[in-house]
C-alpha cells in the first residue's frame, strides 16, 4: 500500500462452499483502482487488464467477518492481501436461504487507515452450503467449456487477446451451456438446488471478470475456484492443482455424487479419469466438450474407446449433453 496512494480500500470475497458445520471462505483485500470492466476502448481495456494483475494488496491486516446471527470471526491477510478462514461452526444451515447460500459481511477491523474505505467498510460475502435434498453436485471447468478462451491456440495468443481486450460484459457463453447448467441445477424434479462448482486454471486476479461473465450469461450461481497467479504459466502444475480442488470438494461432501464437465483441449480428461478411478461411486458422468483440434480429439477417443468406469460423453454441442442427461435421469 503506497505511502502517498489515494486509492480507496476494498475487500473482495470469493464465492466459496461449506457444510452445515464448516465455514470456509477466501478473498483478498486490495486498493480500489477503479477498474472499468465495461469499457469498449482498446487502450482502456489494456490498462484495466494491467491493473487486475498489478494489484496493490492490503497485507497483514485484520478483518472481521460478521454472520447473520452476529457471530464475529477474525482473520488476517497475508503478504499478498489474501485471507482464508476454515472454521467449524455448528448449525450453519439455520442461516442459509432456500438455494443454500449463506450471506455475511466482512470489514476491516481497524478503519483508521486515513484512507476512504468503500461501502462504508461493509462488504458482502456468499458461502454455498448445498441443501440436504441435493441429488448431486456439478463440477465444471470454465475455459473452453462454457467460455471460449482459445486455450488450444498456439502460444495461447487467443487467451491473452480475449482476456486483455474483451470486456466480460461482451463475452458470450458457448451455445446452450447456461440452459444445460440450469437443468442440472434443478435436477429431475425441476425444483432441486443441486450445487455448482466452477473450477478454472485462471488466476484469482480474474475473479471479478469471470463472476461478471457468469452473471451476464445467466449461469446458476456457484462457488468459483481459481488459482494463484504465481502458477499461471507453470503448465506442469495444472493437473495436480485442479485435481486437489476437486478432491477437496469430494472430501467436503463424502455422501454426494458429482457430474464432471470439461473440454478436450487440455488436461480435463486425465484429471477426471484419474479421479473416477479413485472414487468410482462418486462420479455419475463425465461430459467433455470437443475442440477443433484433430490431434487432441483423436487422443481423447483413444483414451476412452473402452472406458467403462463411468458414463462418458464427448459432445460437439450442448444438445447432445442434454439428451444424454435426460436419458440417464439427471434432468427433466
Amino acid at each position: 500500500m503506497g505511502l502517498f496512494s489515494k486509492d480507496s480500500l476494498q475487500i473482495i470475497v470469493f464465492q466459496s462452499y461449506g457444510t452445515e458445520n464448516k465455514f470456509f471462505i477466501r478473498g483478498r483485500a486490495l486498493e480500489d483502482e477503479k477498474i472499468n470492466l465495461q469499457s469498449r476502448n482498446i487502450l482502456k481495456l489494456l490498462i484495466n487488464s494491467w491493473k487486475r494483475f498489478e494489484s496493490d494488496e492490503i497485507k497483514n491486516t485484520e478483518l472481521t467477518v460478521t454472520l447473520p446471527n452476529n457471530l464475529k470471526i477474525k482473520t488476517i491477510t497475508d503478504n499478498h492481501g489474501y485471507f482464508k478462514i476454515a472454521k467449524n461452526i455448528e448449525n450453519l444451515y439455520k442461516l442459509v436461504n432456500s438455494e443454500g447460500w449463506l450471506y455475511f459481511e466482512i470489514s476491516f477491523s481497524n478503519s483508521n487507515f486515513r484512507r476512504r474505505i468503500n461501502n462504508s467498510n461493509k462488504f458482502k460475502g456468499e458461502l454455498l452450503i448445498p441443501p440436504k435434498t441435493s441429488d448431486f453436485g456439478i463440477i465444471s471447468d470454465i475455459d473452453d467449456t462454457i467460455l471460449h478462451t482459445g486455450v488450444i491456440s498456439k502460444l495461447k495468443w487467443k487467451v491473452l487477446f480475449n482476456t486483455f481486450f474483451k470486456s466480460p460484459y461482451k463475452r458470450k457463453a458457448l451455445e446452450g451451456t447456461s440452459i444445460f447448467y440450469h437443468k442440472l441445477h434443478r435436477g429431475t424434479t425441476g425444483k432441486k438446488s443441486n450445487p455448482l462448482f466452477y473450477v478454472s486454471h485462471s488466476p484469482w486476479n480474474l475473479y471479478r471478470y469471470l463472476e461478471i461473465f457468469l452473471n451476464e450469461n445467466k449461469f446458476p450461481k456457484g462457488a468459483i475456484l481459481l488459482r494463484s497467479f504465481a502458477d499461471i504459466f507453470n503448465m506442469q502444475k495444472e493437473k495436480p492443482e485442479k485435481q486437489r480442488e476437486i478432491l477437496e470438494i469430494f472430501s467436503t461432501y463424502p455422501d454426494m455424487s458429482f457430474i464432471l464437465i470439461g473440454d478436450a483441449g487440455e488436461h480435463d480428461i486425465d484429471i477426471y479419469m484419474e479421479i473416477t478411478k479413485m472414487y468410482p461411486e462418486k462420479v455419475k458422468a463425465i461430459y467433455l466438450r470437443s475442440v477443433k483440434n484433430a490431434k487432441k480429439t483423436s487422443r481423447i477417443k483413444e483414451l476412452t474407446k473402452n472406458y467403462k468406469d463411468t458414463s462418458f460423453l464427448l459432445v460437439d454441442n450442448t444438445q447432445e449433453a442434454i439428451a444424454h442427461a435426460k436419458k440417464f435421469n439427471f434432468i427433466q
